[in-house]
């Protein structure tokens, strides 16, 4: 499924696979840079008269997916959680087109202090797939990535993120953070387009970080 915007620039897309409308804003007067909004099945190349051909960067539209669904991959996010009932951060990577699990992971700091819920599914991820596609990507997380994690996620150029509870109640419980919300660390990457939505189960996830087992 590809749903974009058009503009008339005389541009041709080179994908079997595409069905829908496409919307392409040219963001470089020079570079020939596109910028595609929508969800899309594979990636587009963009071809436009005098340029060069170049990759077009998909944003993944959030709200396009049904709620019960966004609902559905959290749950596998708190399954996954579990694992690690001191810090229940449980990750799944999905894929935005047919929410496929393409990935997972808990935080496992003891083995590595680096090693959040977010890392050790992009790890997963490298793992099963290479370091590409991560423009299609959904990132699931029980809670708000912190700093750290989300500049993983922005460098990764994974194409959406989805968290349950907030930074500010996951210092509430006592659990420490630094205190900048991910959508800040978006902000400061105006190279990033990756789309962000938070507080999806939180009388879940909330529960979930709340009730977490002391370290033992």
């Amino acid at each position: 499924m590809t749903a974009c915007a058009l503009t008339s620039l005389g541009i041709l897309v080179n994908n079997a696979d595409v069905a829908g409308t496409l919307e392409f804003v040219r963001t470089g007067t020079d570079s020939g840079q596109m910028l595609a909004t929508g969800l899309w099945t594979r990636r587009e190349t963009v071809i436009v008269a005098g340029m060069a051909a170049v990759p077009a960067q998909a944003h993944i539209d959030l709200s396009s997916i049904p709620h019960a669904m966004h609902e559905r991959c959290m749950r596998l996010a708190i399954t996954k959680g579990r694992e690690n009932p001191s810090f229940p951060f449980g990750v799944v990577i999905v894929r935005a087109t047919d929410l496929t699990v393409m990935a997972s992971g808990v935080n496992t700091t003891r083995r590595n202090p680096t090693f959040h819920g977010e890392i050790d599914a992009i790890n997963d991820y490298v793992r099963r797939h290479g370091n590409e596609g991560w423009e299609r990507m959904i990132l699931y997380t029980t809670g708000e990535p912190c700093t750290m994690c989300m500049s993983a996620i922005v460098w990764a150029g994974i194409g959406a993120v989805v968290f349950g509870s907030s930074i500010e109640t996951l210092a509430r419980v006592g659990i420490r953070q630094i205190d900048i919300s991910s959508a800040s660390v978006t902000h400061a990457a105006p190279f990033y387009h990756g789309s962000l939505l938070g507080g999806i189960l939180t009388s879940e996830t909330d529960r979930l970080f709340a009730d977490r087992a002391p370290l033992s």
